[in-house]
């Protein structure tokens, strides 16, 4: 009886057949975002609106939301460590969240009415989330838990207000990006100042980098309603806190006197001497 053979494929055309799919696969991903809308440059565009004080592009839209929510939820996280804390450090990093997040959402809550954005008036759920470990918290398991909640997200909004500043091109959210990077540093040297900041776990969860956004960026402008205060609280009569000890001398306080030694100045040269008389 004789075999029927069936035309196919043989082994070296199915090598063949996997190897033009694979150069199609490596190929394709090039092709189809060449010259395409939803990249690059198109995507910063398409995002982008125009205002009188230069163009609002997505990423300064969620700059200034989450400036704004920062200060819905660290104002209370602040006072909780004026009354709770149960260390000096814990209370003066306190009084420095509600100094600088008072100072801060003044500041965009103006600059959000000038752009006609609308803001937030509640904490996110990830952010209530954290006012709940706080308040479950007593003792030095507050003073901890307030420490290194804080300190995290302070890490991650410090790398978007850098983001923002380098790139924005408003003006308005160009100087509120300046004032967000001083008060944001400020936190997080004193939170770090408690000595109960968790440099290990930063690193961990920052090289994780699989923490997704608090927010999606916030619409365009349009006519919107000013938003209410942040956290009706009263700012201590003091400016500014004292920071964590220099790492090099200060400078003499007014009317210290400080001696100087005076460098030694070159060599006078020898007198000549006199010729002897002798023969």
């Amino acid at each position: 009886m004789r075999s029927i053979h069936r035309p196919g494929l043989g082994g070296t055309g199915l090598i063949l057949a996997g190897l033009a799919a694979t150069l199609v696969a490596l190929v394709f991903p090039v092709w189809s975002y060449t010259d395409r809308s939803g990249t690059g440059a198109a995507v910063l565009n398409a995002q982008t609106v125009s205002t009188r004080f230069g163009p609002l592009s997505a990423l300064d839209r969620e700059f200034l939301t989450k400036v704004r929510l920062a200060g819905l939820w660290e104002l209370p996280a602040g006072q909780q460590a004026q009354e709770r804390g149960t260390t000096e450090a814990v209370r003066i990093a306190g009084r420095h969240l509600i100094e600088g997040h008072t100072f801060l959402d003044e500041r965009v809550r103006d600059v959000a009415s000038q752009l006609g954005l609308e803001l937030p008036n509640q904490p996110s759920e990830q952010q209530r989330g954290w006012l709940s470990i706080m308040n479950a918290s007593h003792g030095e398991d507050f003073d901890r838990e307030f420490a290194n909640l804080l300190r995290m997200a302070h890490g991650k909004v410090f790398s978007v207000v850098a983001q923002v500043r380098a790139s924005t091109r408003n003006s308005l959210v160009r100087a509120l990006a300046d004032d967000a990077n001083t008060t944001v540093l400020d936190h997080i040297q004193v939170l770090e100042a408690t000595g109960y900041v968790d440099f290990d776990a930063l690193a961990t969860d920052m090289a994780a980098a699989s923490t997704p956004p608090l927010t999606n960026s916030p619409a365009p402008p349009g006519p919107t309603a000013a938003p209410a205060s942040a956290v009706p609280v009263t700012p201590s009569p003091v400016a500014t806190y004292p920071l964590p000890p220099p790492a090099t001398s200060p400078p003499p306080e007014v009317g210290e006197v400080v001696e100087f030694t005076e460098p030694a100045g070159p060599a006078e040269p020898a007198e000549p001497a006199e010729p002897s008389e002798e023969p």
